[in-house]
């Protein structure tokens, strides 16, 4: 199940790209979380914190208690990182949205599917493996949100799929797909099949040989007695 890590967080006011400018100056991440029955909160988070967070995750679905600095509540706020953006060359975090969630309110989210073993089909007779699906929205309580979902494959001989209907069964997780849709599928190893030269192709200047022949013969001149 998806771990819930605490991570400590400021509250910014400022909007626009010279306050965005000055928060990772500071070394921080820019960040929103928004959901739930509040307002969407504007946030930063120190950029050591959050690349440490997501260097260790295993999954992409990480559940999180945000401990604002400064919140009268203190109890901290429950959320999923729903979004990460970073610099496309580098990929330096640049923004990071949370979603709040509740304990006891089911949630949606999209989770990464992960072959285990190597089929037999690809071992032991050259076959292919396709993953069709390598993802699949789940629904469930937060506590109960997979970081990944792992699939036995190593039975699967050539020809054969798996579908999401054999998926694992996880406790409180139901899968939001329809269950006919192929997840792996082991195809057969694909042979490069060579044209034999045909009969005709070899006679071909044989008779135009002859044929030149023949005009060649027409073409002389007669003998004279």
């Amino acid at each position: 199940m998806s771990k819930h890590v605490s991570l400590k967080v400021a509250s910014r006011i400022a909007t626009g790209r010279n306050a965005v400018k000055k928060v990772r100056a500071e070394q921080a991440v820019p960040a929103i979380l928004y959901g739930g029955d509040a307002e969407p909160s504007l946030l930063q988070v120190e950029r050591r914190a959050i690349d440490g967070l997501l260097s260790h995750a295993v999954g992409e679905n990480i559940l999180v208690n945000l401990e604002i600095e400064g919140d009268k509540k203190g109890a901290g706020r429950l959320a999923l990182i729903n979004e990460v953006q970073r610099h496309p060359v580098s990929r330096a975090i640049l923004h990071v949205d949370f979603h709040a969630v509740s304990t006891n309110r089911k949630l949606v989210a999209e989770v990464v599917i992960e072959p285990i073993g190597e089929a037999n089909g690809v071992k032991n007779f050259g076959g292919l493996l396709e993953q069709s699906l390598r993802s699949i929205e789940v629904e469930c309580l937060p506590k109960d949100l997979p970081e990944i979902i792992r699939v036995e494959i190593s039975h699967l001989e050539i020809g054969a799929s798996l579908h999401v209907k054999d998926l694992p069964v996880l406790p409180g997780v139901e899968y939001r797909a329809e269950g006919d849709i192929t997840v792996f599928l082991v195809s057969e190893p694909k042979t490069s099949v060579e044209t034999p030269a045909t009969e005709g192709a070899t006679a071909e200047p044989e008779v135009i040989r002859e044929k030149k022949a023949e005009e060649g013969a027409s073409d002389a001149p007669a003998k004279k007695d």
